[in-house]
């Protein structure tokens, strides 16, 4: 028998019938315009975080009864001449706002909030418009990531209820009694808002890695973590739907004292018995005082959240939860100001505005929790 050679290639008559290997599904499966979409939701991130900033400020200048239609085609346009505003005008003089608030008030003055409630409106038509042409753009470009389609399709039906829940919001302020909308309604209009700005935002963080490393990340995450900051989320949207029920009634300006209301601890017209359930809604003694208290406990859930958060290997994780923190800080600080000097409109915006980038930050950390970065020596792994 003839010796073999220590380094003999033997080839295998079989190799060449054997499937050849390919990539999981993960990595096969289209990867879409995962940039472009991703850049796109920024631009709705950042739209829908000015609309409720201008929603805001038409709320504390009483300015949302002043458009008494809705006319989403023909109203884009505000009035062109002395002819229409005096149209517009007369309108506004036949709700109650008008006749038992502001009777005195002349064109001029009806002008000034006119532009807000017609601005707040007009980039409600440019959100939608931002939302169709990239949501169609994507989809007729084949571009959309599997999977990804019925998301962002729910982003423009919220959006289309909203517009929808800002009339039938707007219409309660218009009936005999009734001087401004209900302050229950302002609230599921301001919720909804936030419920589109949450989602924008953690389709914009999955978006910003591939589906492979999300998986691999979530292998990864902190399940308890990832649960007390989604407790924590849920409490913010809670005090943001209460934030709301106050500025619907003014009930920021009506007790300007702190720690106590008024120099009592509990004020005594907590509760009025001729108001019933309504108190909830309707006594600004009863709805500031569960925002304060529900705002010290967020401030306090926070903390504990913060705290079981520098326990997390990654770095980034817990970079994220202090920012949330830190934020949370600035936003007592900024309602307590808002109670001591009667809610202005500048101090009372910048409460809002806090109330975005406080929501905003809560669902990076949340999502940090839940898909963490990997850290080697050499750094952070993205």
């Amino acid at each position: 028998m003839a010796k073999r050679p220590v380094f003999e290639e033997v080839s295998d008559p079989t190799a060449s019938s054997r499937p050849i290997a390919t990539k999981g599904m993960i990595d096969s499966a289209p990867k879409g315009a995962r940039r472009g979409i991703r850049l796109w939701l920024v631009l709705l991130f950042v739209l829908v975080s000015v609309m409720i900033a201008i929603g805001g400020a038409t709320r504390l200048t009483d300015s949302g009864l002043s458009i008494v239609e809705w006319a989403p085609v023909t109203g884009t346009l505000p009035p062109m001449n002395e002819a229409d505003w005096q149209a517009e005008f007369d309108a506004y003089q036949q709700i109650p706002q008008y006749q038992e608030l502001n009777a005195d008030m002349d064109l001029a003055g009806f002008k000034q909030i006119y532009w807000w409630e017609w601005g707040h409106r007009l980039l409600g038509r440019v959100i939608g418009l931002v939302w169709a042409l990239g949501f169609f753009g994507f989809l007729l470009a084949k571009r959309i990531p599997t999977g990804w389609t019925p998301r962002l399709l729910g982003l423009g039906v919220l959006g289309g209820m909203q517009g929808a829940i800002g009339w039938w919001m707007v219409s309660s302020g218009l009936v005999e009694g009734m001087t401004s909308v209900a302050s229950y309604r302002l609230a599921i209009h301001l919720g909804l808002a936030f419920v589109i700005l949450g989602l924008i935002a953690w389709y914009v963080l999955l978006l910003g890695r591939s589906e492979a490393d999300t998986m691999r990340a979530r292998r990864a995450g902190e399940a308890k973590l990832f649960s007390m900051s989604t407790g924590l989320m849920h409490l913010a949207f809670l005090q943001i739907l209460i934030g709301a029920l106050v500025a619907g009634i003014d009930a920021g300006r009506t007790y300007t004292g702190w720690p106590t209301m008024g120099g009592e601890w509990i004020p005594e017209a907590i509760w009025d018995p001729a108001l019933g359930w309504r108190n909830l809604f309707e006594n600004p003694a009863l709805v500031q005082f569960v925002h304060r208290m529900t705002g010290y406990l967020l401030a306090i859930f926070a903390v504990v959240v913060w705290l079981r958060a520098r326990k997390s290997p990654h770095p980034m994780t817990r970079g994220a939860f202090t920012a949330m923190l830190v934020m949370v800080a600035v936003q007592v600080g900024l309602g307590i100001l808002n109670v001591l000097h009667a809610s202005p409109l500048g101090l009372a915006l910048a409460h809002q505005v806090g109330a975005v980038a406080l929501f905003a930050l809560i669902i990076r950390a949340r999502y940090n929790a839940r898909y963490p970065y990997a850290t080697s020596v050499r750094g952070t792994i993205r």
